[in-house]
């Protein structure tokens, strides 16, 4: 006897996926959206794919979804959206109530606490970080001394976001094994 099944059910009975998800996007939240927009453009490389714009708190499909998310009484809000070299959503809030975190690095609490470049050049990306407003957190290490060339630093961008800044790529990076 045959058994047959269609992935949709594979998937069902083994409650797996038979695929990676892919990363589409980050929200950061910054203080000015201009800034921010021209920070990333500038500093970055990130492309503007959506200009500022504002969201209000009404009927519109827009204002509905953030009602949805934020609750009722969040008012308005501005938003722009740019992406990355490797088509990467950066997806930036500027909240009309927002204030500076007392710690904008509070490792030992469950969120997202930095995002995560790729620039070879990390010297180059760090002085003009630096250039920008932005604060280097630690020198910039080797991940293997010795053994390859991979390098990283944890910075912070002019907004209090953390991003860490590697030479190479993720998957080469860790690929090489463990600590």
């Amino acid at each position: 006897m045959m058994i047959t099944l269609n992935l949709k059910e594979f998937i069902t009975m083994t409650n797996k996926q038979p695929y990676p998800v892919n990363f589409s996007h980050i929200g950061l939240s910054v203080p000015d959206i201009h800034k921010a927009v021209d920070f990333y453009a500038n500093v970055m490389g990130w492309y503007t794919i959506m200009e500022p714009a504002t969201v209000k708190e009404d009927d519109s499909a827009i204002g509905v979804m953030s009602t949805e998310v934020f609750g009722a009484g969040w008012g308005s809000y501005n938003i722009a959206h740019m992406t990355t070299g490797d088509g990467i959503g950066i997806e930036l809030f500027e909240f009309s109530n927002n204030a500076a975190p007392d710690n904008n690095f509070k490792f030992w609490e469950t969120s997202i606490f930095h995002y995560g470049v790729q620039d070879p050049d990390i010297e180059g990306l760090v002085e003009r970080i630096k250039a920008h407003g932005g604060k280097q957190r630690m020198p910039i290490k080797e991940y293997y001394p010795g053994e390859k060339p991979f390098k990283m630093v944890y910075m912070e961008d002019p907004f209090g976001n953390l991003v860490e800044i590697y030479t190479h790529s993720y998957d080469l990076t860790y690929s090489a094994g463990a600590y």
